[in-house]
């Protein structure tokens, strides 16, 4: 599945970034949250502008996500399997919702595409 047009950069990029997912997203240990304790909470303004911004940013994945190849497509959907928790695993509620809603955005984009793309639930 590798794309000759990624330079060697792009593809480590890549890697590092995918790599994180093997610890939550790159979460913080116990110490390293410490450290970072004085920052102030998000007010109010600040929470609804991010839930803004996410609620944008689906929406293009969406429209991104129509638009798209089968193997990009299936990309998304197989990233959505990856960060779900393994069996024996600690089962963290959030990584299990962002796989379940990972995969929604595919299935969604499907309304934006002609019937013959369309792929199945």
């Amino acid at each position: 599945m590798s794309n000759p047009d990624l330079t060697t950069d792009t593809t480590e990029v890549r890697q590092r970034v995918l790599s994180r997912w093997e610890n939550e997203g790159g979460a913080m240990t116990k110490t390293a949250f410490e450290t970072n304790s004085e920052v102030p909470d998000l007010t109010n303004a600040e929470l609804v502008h991010l839930r803004m911004r996410v609620i944008a940013l689906e929406n293009l994945m969406i429209a991104v996500l129509a638009e798209g190849s089968d193997q990009q497509r299936q990309l998304a959907l197989d990233m959505g399997d990856y960060i779900a928790p393994r069996a024996g695993a600690t089962q963290h509620l959030l990584t299990i919702h962002a796989s379940h809603h990972m995969t929604e955005l595919v299935h969604r984009s499907d309304r934006f595409r002609t019937s013959a793309f369309a792929t199945k639930p």
